[in-house]
């Protein structure tokens, strides 16, 4: 298949209702890169992206992945929303993308015309969303059992069975009249997250203010970005330089975060060329418009005869979203939380025909159901030996409020 390239040159904020009547679309935030992609309609489907070479997809695809332990791991735990697909790739009919305010939209060859009138509809003005109503959130842990069970996750601790856990407590809204497309624009007004993501697969919508990036690749390059470590923002600057100084030496929230990253090297060290896993960051603190986060970054080269995908199934599930070690870590997540994890602390992203790709980590997301009307908001934190489960309550408290505070204009 042959896509031409159309320059619609500056252009400003989408109107996200335009994509009302389309049943599958993926728009993902590349913020570092000062980069967005769109890919609207599902041209075909496929189970994996074909690459041709040297991590080169033959065209545009896109895709999720849901959270999964795998097969070390007994499943007991049934769907809280309707089920999605555990995995699933396509290749778009349009593909829009902004570099540096600049867009362009790939067309398949002879669906120029029609990729224009949607362009037209895409960047009409933007209408103001309407919020929701106070907090119509319930939580499915309450703060006692939270405990109970950071509790036992830490006798899991001090026995030797593990030394890190990521775990995670689950919000809920019936939502009927919810409008997803207004919704997602208020949370990436007001998070601005560097990942964020919209997702469309019929019935089943997530509106991702993601701050993580799971893997991203060029060609047999690849970076790997695990995030341990969270502090709000404040309004006043000497109070917001604390705290972001007070998470960049928390030997706490350091120890959370190499200990993901060693992880994540072990993962890709089994499908890296020899010699080329290297730590480029260690521990830096990057400043959100509502919190401060610890990251640090890996960085490898793809053995030959591998393709990213290689290096996906390695990697995944994330270490930051489950524990050390990886196994045991799943193994007790599924045992202690109330729900299934479903595309949380999964990845939603795409590869390009240059080369290119990024999947985040889908975090403080609202994913939502438009056939039964119902949303779920789950956040996490991690456990260690050194932590205050208290304080881990409040982190849990602090990521989902980012979200519900966007979604009510607060």
């Amino acid at each position: 298949m042959i896509r031409r390239t159309i320059d619609l040159g500056q252009r400003g904020t989408p109107d996200w209702r335009a994509l009302r009547g389309e049943e599958t679309f993926l728009y993902r935030a590349i913020a570092d890169q000062d980069r967005a992609v769109l890919g609207v309609g599902l041209y075909r489907s496929c189970e994996a992206p074909a690459f041709a070479g040297n991590g080169v997809v033959q065209d545009w695809t896109f895709g999720h992945r849901c959270y999964d332990p795998g097969p070390d791991v007994k499943r007991r735990i049934p769907p809280t929303l309707g089920i999605l697909p555990m995995e699933h790739w396509w290749v778009p009919r349009w593909v829009f993308e902004w570099r540096s305010g600049s867009v362009r939209v790939h067309a398949l060859e002879g669906d120029e015309r029609d990729a224009k009138e949607f362009a037209r509809m895409l960047f009409s003005d933007p209408s103001v969303p309407e919020t929701l109503p106070h907090n119509p959130w319930k939580a499915v842990t309450d703060r006692e059992v939270y405990l109970g069970k950071a509790s036992n996750l830490l006798s899991h601790i001090q026995r030797g069975d593990i030394y890190e856990i990521n775990y995670c407590t689950e919000r809920r809204a019936h939502l009927p009249g919810f409008d997803p497309f207004g919704s997602f624009a208020l949370i990436h007004e007001h998070t601005q997250a560097p990942f964020a993501a919209f997702h469309r697969s019929g019935r089943h919508f997530a509106l991702c203010a993601s701050p993580e990036r799971f893997l991203a690749f060029d060609h047999t390059q690849l970076i790997g970005q695990p995030m341990k470590g969270t502090r709000p923002r404040s309004m006043d600057g000497v109070e917001d330089r604390r705290l972001a100084e007070e998470l960049r030496s928390d030997a706490k929230e350091r120890s959370e975060n190499i200990m993901a990253l060693d992880v994540m090297r072990n993962d890709l060290s089994r499908v890296a060329a020899s010699r080329s896993v290297h730590v480029d960051e260690l521990c830096v603190v990057r400043s959100y418009p509502a919190v401060h986060q610890m990251i640090s970054t890996v960085s490898a080269v793809l053995r030959d005869g591998l393709d990213p995908m290689d290096a996906v199934r390695s990697a995944f599930p994330m270490a930051s979203m489950t524990g050390a070690p990886k196994i045991r870590a799943m193994q007790l997540i599924d045992e202690m939380e109330e729900k299934h994890r479903g595309l949380f602390s999964g990845t939603l992203g795409f590869f390009a025909p240059d080369g290119t790709g990024d999947l985040n980590v889908v975090i403080r997301t609202v994913l939502y159901d438009a056939e039964s009307q119902w949303a779920s908001l789950t956040t996490g934190s991690a456990l260690t030996a050194t932590c205050d489960p208290e304080r881990e309550w409040e982190e849990c408290e602090l990521k989902a409020r980012s979200i519900m505070n966007a979604l009510e204009h607060a």
